[in-house]
């Protein structure tokens, strides 16, 4: 009898080592998309990569080979490793927040709006990082821009940075907090959904924008 249930011990013991490998398994393939991977993600995945040239194909949340081929040109083109899986630094490089998890969406929301904080205003006083990060927000909730953050962000011809190469620097410490206010609902920008350098402007009609503040080098409008 103490055999019986020594067995059957250890057999409840396997099983549920067994199980706890396959959780953790599971969970980290959850964090990465690959050949196979299917869903609105992949979707995301594929709509940023088609509208900046690395992705031809169909959108359609299937993860193929075309997709596989045009992460990897867009991991070289951007330092990141390049082995077409999109795991946790390809999708904050894509501006894409994957929300299967709270922590994983909070953490990618705040990693993606400081690196453009610390891109646009890295030299401005604190309140003008965070007011930066404001009108992302307030771009977000406005009709006339996409409803998501790495929509806003990746909007064509939105923020110099994507253009000259700033997006990708190194971030400064006080963005991330920066980010962390501005998602916390701080708004020192008054609501506004545009801001320029009229030292370094060169579009005239950004100047008909009704002025709201001025902080640091930047008129904040709306």
């Amino acid at each position: 009898m103490n055999n019986r249930k020594k067995l059957c011990l250890a057999l409840v013991a396997i099983f549920t080592v067994n199980m706890i490998g396959i959780f953790l398994v599971q969970g980290a393939l959850a964090a990465s998309y690959r050949v196979g991977s299917t869903g609105s993600v992949v979707s995301q995945i594929q709509t940023n990569l088609k509208s900046w040239g690395y992705y031809t194909g169909t959108v359609d949340g299937v993860y193929g080979s075309a997709t596989e081929a045009a992460v990897k040109k867009f991991q070289s083109a951007n330092g990141l490793t390049v082995d077409g899986i999109v795991g946790s630094k390809t999708l904050a490089a894509l501006g894409i927040t994957d929300t299967s998890t709270a922590s994983t969406s909070n953490s990618a929301d705040v990693n993606l709006l400081a690196r453009l904080i610390s891109a646009e205003a890295r030299g401005e006083p604190y309140s003008g990082q965070v007011a930066v990060g404001a009108v992302v927000l307030n771009r977000m909730k406005h009709p006339s821009f996409p409803s998501t953050m790495s929509g806003v962000i990746y909007q064509n011809g939105a923020f110099s940075c994507m253009g000259d190469g700033q997006f990708w620097e190194p971030v400064a410490e006080s963005c991330y907090q920066a980010a962390k206010d501005a998602l916390n609902g701080n708004d020192p920008s008054g609501g506004a959904i545009y801001y320029f350098n009229p030292v370094t402007a060169t579009n005239k009609w950004i100047w008909s924008r009704p002025l709201i503040i001025v902080i640091g080098k930047h008129r904040f409008c709306s």
